[in-house]
């Protein structure tokens, strides 16, 4: 896969952040019109669809290497199908923006499993980081952990879907791929896509008796585009050009965007804990990009 200077991936894991954490309550707004299953195979099938796509459009070959073949169906299936399983029946059982926020755990799972497979070293200037941006999320979900003890289930499956997104990512650091960043961003998402696929036929009606209105199909069209298209390009690009617990510990300031933007677009309340949660989110991944400015990233 190709790589990226560090600065330009600093810059890259600026917009990914935003892009995605504006898209929580842009889900939102689609999830109330569109069935789950035939979401998540609009997001994944037509995402990857369309990554291919472009990736034909610059005469890139779309083929994988034999000895490829298995390791890309596995990181599929951990990276794609079960963080989008686990995280679709997770927000059924809980609400959905709190339920970003367990899901957002993913970086301290990121950087233990980074540390176990990887052997990344975590300094302590990083584990401050962490540390900061996980005290903002606890405070930023204190007034839910008794909705969480009430919701176990709910809460046990976003968090199986922040360790599969973990470890997907760990595993895709693992191994030098010789398929192209974007034909390995697309098949992973058609291949991990087919089990939502199989949901949408035996479980929702037929696509066109969907009836939703143009906000929601353009709410669905943003999360495609934005959040799955350039989502996962941006995501494995970031991924090469930083650590694991690097990478991942820009993601802890999604939920916080995400909580933010749902009071701008939904109305949803913020007060003194959000703002001082941003703080300590923004303040945690900003210092460590700072510091990895000029390096490598080790």
């Amino acid at each position: 896969m190709a790589r990226v200077s560090p600065k330009r991936g600093a810059a890259l894991l600026g917009v990914l952040t935003l892009t995605w954490g504006v898209g929580w309550p842009i889900m939102k707004i689609a999830l109330e019109e569109v069935p789950p299953w035939t979401f998540r195979t609009l997001c994944l099938i037509v995402g990857g669809t369309l990554t291919l796509l472009l990736c034909k459009a610059k005469g890139e070959r779309i083929s994988v290497p034999r000895d490829e073949m298995g390791p890309l169906a596995i990181v599929s299936f951990v990276n794609v199908t079960l963080w989008n399983l686990f995280s679709a029946y997770g927000i059924t059982l809980m609400e959905a923006g709190r339920a970003a926020i367990v899901a957002y755990t993913m970086p301290l799972w990121a950087c233990l499993l980074g540390r176990f497979f990887l052997k990344e070293r975590v300094g302590p200037g990083r584990w401050a980081a962490l540390t900061s941006g996980l005290l903002g999320l606890a405070l930023l979900m204190g007034p839910e952990v008794n909705r969480l003890g009430k919701a176990p289930l709910g809460s046990l499956m976003m968090l199986c879907a922040a360790i599969s997104w973990a470890l997907g990512t760990v595993l895709i650091k693992r191994r030098e791929w010789k398929t192209p960043m974007g034909v390995f961003a697309g098949l992973q998402l058609i291949v991990g896509g087919l089990p939502a696929l199989v949901g949408m036929v035996i479980l929702e009606p037929a696509f066109w008796e969907i009836e939703a209105s143009l906000s929601g199909w353009l709410a669905t069209a943003y999360i495609v585009f934005v959040g799955v298209v350039f989502g996962y390009w941006g995501w494995l690009l970031l991924v090469e050009a930083f650590p694991v617990s690097l990478a991942s510990l820009g993601t802890m300031a999604v939920p916080v965007i995400g909580i933010v933007s749902g009071g701008i677009l939904l109305g949803e309340p913020i007060g003194v804990r959000e703002v001082i949660s941003l703080v300590l989110v923004v303040g945690g991944v900003g210092g460590v990009l700072l510091g990895q400015r000029g390096s490598k990233g080790g």
